[in-house]
Order: structure tokens, then sequence, then C-alpha cells
């Protein structure tokens, strides 16, 4: 399927800044019309061949640069049952990747320069969304030590405390990604998402966006939901077990309990760079803005930093020895 404006014809896409459909011809909004065809071998609008992986639910068509949505892979079983869509458009995604990297201070300058650009895309990453109920019982010794001197004697005294925990917990929308292509730490440090902007399914979200169906079903990833669940569930007990000097344990019991898991589509913007025969590859929440991926390092001013902090340094040394020898 694709969406054509009502008023001249052209591809509608979805617009993140305007949160709406929006003709990027005639500059109308909500003009869009779904023009239906379940062909994968050929473009909708211009009749030209597409190659697609096996897991492509949207693609932009290289012949005639409209973007294709195709109905059987975003339909049962594979219809996801919510979408995140953009909040961050392309221009939007670009001045946040520029300052990120004016913040690095070893990247080369001319790093963001349009020329080194090499593709850009916007594109929506299946998930698959875990709740989990937890149950944790924890019980040990925990001692406190206090310490005093009175005159000459220094005293130790030590306490000792019984301490027992038990901790239920929900956690809803444990984001794990489906995607072989998408790098799982990547993924993993897109996060945190703000859910409250989930929204059920509708293609025309998708419309604009690269995108594909889930690449592994929800119990082959199970696995790494309930790893995040744990350290989470761990963090949350230490933190109640502070106050201590030290702890022994007696007893630790952790329970996870799957209660429900949910398919969705999350937006992610990637881009390519190509420096000095080098290609470097980013990522951008399609939401938050957050940006993934390292930089290039500059020897200039790597030495540059060096000089002037042996510099900073050595000024300081002999102004200590100059007062020095005044006093």
């Amino acid at each position: 399927m694709l969406f054509k404006c009502k008023n001249c014809g052209g591809n509608t896409v979805y617009s993140p800044e305007r949160g709406k459909m929006y003709c990027p011809h005639c500059e109308s909004t909500d003009s869009e019309e779904k023009i239906g065809d379940n062909s994968l071998a050929q473009c909708v609008n211009c009749g030209a061949p597409l190659q697609l992986s096996e897991y492509t639910s949207s693609c932009r068509c290289e012949h005639c640069g409209t973007y294709l949505i195709f109905d059987e892979r975003v339909s049962a079983p594979y219809e996801p049952r919510m979408i995140l869509p953009f909040g961050v458009g392309k221009e939007m995604a670009v001045a946040q990747l520029e300052k990120e990297f004016s913040n690095r201070l070893f990247a080369p300058s001319d790093f963001m320069s349009a020329k080194s650009l090499e593709k850009m895309e916007g594109i929506y990453v299946p998930f698959w969304l875990y709740d989990y109920d937890v149950n944790y019982d924890f019980a040990g010794e925990g001692t406190r030590i206090r310490t005093w001197r009175s005159g000459d004697t220094e005293y130790t005294e030590t306490s000792y405390f019984e301490v027992i925990r038990k901790m239920d917990a929900d956690f809803e929308r444990v984001p794990v990604d489906a995607s072989y292509v998408m790098a799982d730490g990547v993924m993993d440090l897109m996060e945190p998402y703000d859910y409250r902007a989930l929204a059920d399914f509708v293609p025309q979200y998708m419309s604009g966006f690269l995108s594909e169906r889930y690449n592994q079903q929800a119990e082959e990833l199970s696995g790494r939901a309930e790893g995040k669940v744990k350290e989470a569930s761990e963090s949350l007990m230490q933190g109640s077990l502070s106050g201590y000097t030290s702890m022994r344990t007696y007893h630790r019991n952790l329970n996870l309990q799957k209660k429900n898991d949910c398919y969705a589509l999350m937006p992610v913007w990637q881009y390519v760079y190509r420096y000095r025969d080098q290609t470097y590859l980013y990522h951008v929440n399609g939401q938050t803005g957050k940006v993934v991926g390292t930089t290039p390092v500059s020897k200039a001013k790597v030495i540059a930093y060096g000089v002037s902090v042996f510099a900073i340094v050595t000024m300081i040394c002999g102004m200590l020895v100059q007062a020095f020898e005044i006093l």
C-alpha cells in the first residue's frame, strides 16, 4: 500500500513535527488516500522491481522515491499492537547529533560536515514489550559499626540486625528489540522511552519511514527481558539494604512471572557517515533525541590538549615554587 494526496497525487508521509500526515508537494495535511496492492515484487506507484529482505515491512522505492508499506507484513500474524510514532524529525535529529558531537572534546572539527554524510534513514524497529510480576524474598544479618575515642582509648561497637525484606514489583513494557540487523547493545542504549506516547497501530505512522516486521518470536527473546528485570530487581533490593556496614545473606529468592508480551514498533534514526575512508554508524532515539555512537579521535586535538594541560601544570608549579621562596 501507499498513501497518496487527494489534492495533488503526491506521496503523503507522517510528519513528526506536525504529528499528522503531510504532503511535502502541496503542503496539505491529513489529505492521504490509501492505495492498496499486495505485491512484494514491484512498486505500486511506478512498477519498478523491488529488492526486499524477508523481514522488510516498509521501504522507499529506489526509482520513484515513494514510501511503500506491505500489507501482508503489517497484518496478522505480523500486525503490531502498538507503535511509538516518530517525535523527532530529520532536521531535529541532525541538530541533536551536531550538539552531541560538538561536546566531544577530541572529535575532528570537520567530522559532521555534510559532505561526509553517506546515508540517513528513519526506521521503525520491531520490539517485544514484556510485563513481569516479581516477588523477591531476602533474609540476612546486617552489622553497623561505630567507633569513638575517649582519652587515649579507642572503642568499637558492633550492632547486629536481623534483616528481612519482601519485595513485590510490577515491571511493565520491558523493551527487547526483535531485529537481527540492529545490534542489541545499541538498541538497549536507546532506552528509556516515554510510553505515554504509545499509540494503537495504524499504517499511516509508517509512511515516510523504513521498517521491519519482527525477526524473532517473543518466546525466543524473553531471556533478555528477564535479564533486565533481574538486574533492576537486584538494584531495588540493594537500595533497601543500604545503611549497614556489612551484610551476610541467609536467604535470597527471586521469582519472575511473565504476564504479557506486546509487539510494537519503535522509532530510530540511523546515520551512516564516511570519514577518511572509514564508516561510522550512529543512532538517534526517534522520540527523545538520545544519541548513541562513537566519534573518531583527532590526534591534533589530543596533542594540543596535552600541551595545554602541561603548560598549565608547569605554570602552577612555577607559581608554587615562587610562593615557597617568598615564605
